[in-house]
């Protein structure tokens, strides 16, 4: 593999009010498309020889708008399982355990369709796209969700997936991960577009 480039999908509404937003399926906001269609210009003429999108829609609508054609639904790329925490905003959350922070605290488990995932759990499904990223010849592309590419980002760089705290991710950004003389490094890292 070259390089792979990473697309944080456009805004939702939760994500605009600080709602954990894990495997809720929300559409894009009006900001949110037109951060989509922002990126376009990083994506138009590049040739991807793996090209990998999140289920959710805001992820899928996201490569649609930015002009990925026909990108492959990874479940691997689904955001953080927030459990009990679905929905809810860090704020609320500290009300009842002062000073939560989801990389070192996790979360509570929620009903049958929000078990929950320890950070753990999601650093073993990002080491999975990441082997299959190595595996190809040349560029990769993916259109994932914050919490998810931060921790892949962080087990790209050999690091414990709690280490994904270190890398802030806005929504509408691109990143790039790469290789210097054969050792992973960050090429570009939250960048607007």
């Amino acid at each position: 593999m070259n390089q792979m480039t990473l697309l944080r999908h456009g805004e939702t509404e939760w994500s605009r009010d600080g709602r954990h937003t894990g495997l809720t399926d929300l559409p894009l906001t009006a900001k949110g498309e037109d951060q989509a269609r922002a990126l376009a210009p990083l994506i138009a003429g590049r040739a991807f020889d793996l090209a990998l999108v999140s289920p959710a829609r805001r992820a899928r609508d996201t490569a649609e708008l930015a002009g990925i054609g026909n990108p492959e639904t990874e479940p691997d790329l689904w955001e953080w399982d927030y459990g009990g925490y679905e929905g809810v905003t860090t704020a609320t959350i500290r009300e009842s355990r002062p000073g939560w922070y989801l990389w070192r605290d996790g979360v509570v488990p929620g009903d049958s369709g929000h078990p929950g995932e320890s950070a753990e759990q999601v650093g073993a499904r990002a080491d999975r796209v990441i082997a299959r990223a190595r595996a190809v010849e040349g560029d990769v592309v993916v259109v994932a969700h914050g919490h998810y590419l931060r921790v892949l980002c962080a087990r790209w760089l050999g690091l414990p997936p709690r280490d994904g705290r270190l890398f802030r991710l806005d929504t509408g950004t691109y990143s790039r991960l790469g290789f210097e003389h054969g050792e992973p490094v960050v090429l570009a890292w939250n960048a607007p577009v």
